[in-house]
């Protein structure tokens, strides 16, 4: 009976499943289908396989898989805190369709007063 024996990764599915997660993102990303989709579905779809694939690398490339756990916790935590960020920030991809409309109201609002 072997003590300490870690079983290593096989690297060959997680490049493949990489791959497939990163085809993913640029057919997602495409401008027709970001149109059918929507920016705001567009951006938790980019962000979720964005996450995945750095959970990926961070558990079989750095080996936080098989360290210990206050390792993981260490490195989990800024990643944590950045996806709560980038979602906090999410409303401002919708800025777009919000400012559209105050600019026309506001272009509307000098061609009056002339």
């Amino acid at each position: 009976m072997e003590h300490g024996h870690k079983e290593h990764p096989k690297y060959m599915r997680i490049f493949w499943i990489l791959l497939v997660l990163t085809i993913l993102e640029v057919l997602v990303a495409l401008p027709f289908l970001k149109q059918v989709l929507g920016t705001a579905i567009t951006a938790i779809l980019l962000i979720g396989m964005a996450c995945s694939k750095a959970a990926y690398v961070a558990l079989y490339f750095m080996h936080l898989k098989f360290e210990k756990k206050t390792l993981t916790a260490i490195a989990l935590t800024p990643f944590i805190i950045c996806v709560f960020l980038v979602f906090m920030l999410l409303p401002d991809l919708m800025e777009d369709a919000r400012h559209a409309g105050m600019e026309t109201s506001a272009s509307q609002t000098v061609e009056s007063s002339h």
